[in-house]
């Protein structure tokens, strides 16, 4: 039987839960509509070429090759009264209330290559002020707890409250695809989007605290820091099952809206193809947990993995007039979906208590820095092969596409996911076993380290 909240090993409140949780769903609204409907956004209304896009995006992930390490390492390193992590949380509101404004509202007098210039720099200011977030807070996050499954309920308020910025982001993509002015829609949405979400990370940050006995503990300089990951063999196999796993699914919400135009001939369906995905995505987070503690973590997220893949082979069979299969079937991606956003980021905890074990370091930045530039990369470059296949297929916008686009689509969406996920899943099983009780072992030694120094 599990014991009450107020009585369980390193357990945190839920105020403390809830403030480092809620500045979530601003930065996840703006996140989403970026990854969901900007790309299709830029060739359709703004008419940028999809090959442009691709680049466009991956030029961004490039950046991230620099920025993302950096800002884990520089705030593993940050020392102030306020914490390590803070400061930068803090410097972070002012660029995320302002940059998806200039993303998605161009001046109207800018077109061929002056417009291609201002998305990217666009773009780039987008990813910079998202890693400034999105990285320390993820270390943060590792930081509230250092028992083993408290950290899986921390992960699932921020995951519950990322999924609410997500419910936000549908009812925000409605509007724009039934909008007969999307330009003057996207203004109105980006404006609000971006000052709620600077807002929400001001108010979140001033209430949430960290544990500055970390402050100082950092690597010393960034090329220690990458090579401790990269020595680390937990952290090592799990790049290897993120980068998999995200060559196969990183284009799925890119796609997601040309597969409902132009396969499914339900273009106006398009939000609730996303509410069959992300609402059980929410519903199963209770249930995540309590599996995670049940079955162990390495079971539950292997199980999840395998069931998502098997999800996509189902979609692969939907066609025009089976839009309640395809939702039927959708919703068991967001199952598996769930689960994983749950569970493997309190794995990626318990890999940073093995680099503590062996270093004496607390280098979360650089952790969830590296793991974060390995989904992004992966992200990038799938982004910029997708736009260069569908104008190599023949895409034209707004028309009937030809047989050959239709199955690059089919194919991008369902099989590539599907086979990624399923290899990912099986690399995870067999070879990471950093099971509950190895980990205890792990947090015992370093407590009783912990307990020698301040007495």
């Amino acid at each position: 039987m599990n014991n009450p909240p107020s009585k369980r090993v390193g357990a945190v409140g839920v105020g403390s839960m809830l403030a480092y949780a809620y500045p979530t769903v601003g930065v996840s609204l703006i996140a989403y509509l970026l990854n969901l409907y900007f790309f299709k956004y830029a060739t359709d209304v703004l008419l940028i070429a999809p090959a442009a896009m691709g680049l466009i995006f991956g030029a961004a992930r490039i950046w991230d090759a620099v920025s993302d390490p950096m800002a884990g390492f520089l705030s593993d390193r940050t020392e102030s009264r306020l914490g390590r992590r803070r400061p930068w949380l803090y410097a972070s509101a002012l660029p995320m209330a302002v940059v998806p404004f200039l993303l998605w509202n161009p001046p109207t007098l800018l077109d061929g290559m002056l417009l291609i210039a201002w998305t990217t720099v666009a773009i780039l200011l987008y990813e910079t002020a998202i890693t400034i977030w999105f990285v320390p807070h993820s270390a943060l996050g590792a930081e509230l707890s250092m028992a083993h499954h408290e950290r899986t309920r921390v992960f699932a308020y921020r995951q519950f409250a990322w999924y609410v910025g997500f419910l936000v982001c549908v009812g925000a993509l409605h509007l724009l695809t039934v909008s007969e002015d999307r330009r003057a829609t996207a203004l109105v949405i980006s404006a609000l989007a971006g000052g709620g979400a600077g807002l929400l990370i001001l108010f979140g940050t001033a209430r949430v605290r960290e544990r500055l006995d970390h402050v100082g503990r950092g690597a010393r300089n960034p090329l220690k820091a990458l090579k401790d990951v990269i020595v680390n063999r937990y952290a090592r196999l799990l790049i290897l099952v993120f980068l998999i796993e995200n060559i196969g699914t990183a284009s799925l919400g890119i796609l997601a809206p040309y597969f409902m135009q132009y396969i499914m001939h339900e273009e106006s369906a398009y939000s609730l193809l996303l509410l069959s995905h992300f609402v059980p995505t929410i519903l199963i987070i209770p249930a995540a947990v309590w599996l995670s503690r049940r079955f162990g973590k390495k079971t539950v997220w292997f199980v999840a993995m395998l069931f998502s893949a098997g999800a996509y082979v189902g979609k692969f069979f939907a066609g025009p007039g089976e839009l309640v299969y395809l939702l039927t079937v959708t919703m068991a991606t967001g199952i598996g979906t769930g689960i994983g956003t749950v569970v493997g980021p309190s794995v990626q905890a318990d890999v940073v208590d093995c680099d503590e074990f062996e270093t004496g370091e607390r280098k979360e930045g650089s952790y969830f820095a590296i793991w974060n530039f390995v989904r992004k990369g992966a992200a990038g470059v799938v982004a910029m092969l997708t736009g260069i296949l569908l104008q190599w297929a023949g895409f034209e916008p707004n028309v009937e596409q030809s047989e050959g686009t239709l199955t690059t689509i089919r194919v991008l969406y369902t099989v590539l996911p599907a086979v990624m996920l399923t290899t990912g899943a099986l690399v995870f099983l067999f070879r990471f076993d950093l099971t509950e009780e190895a980990h205890a072992r792990v947090r015992a030694e370093l407590d009783a380290r912990e307990a020698a120094a301040a007495g």
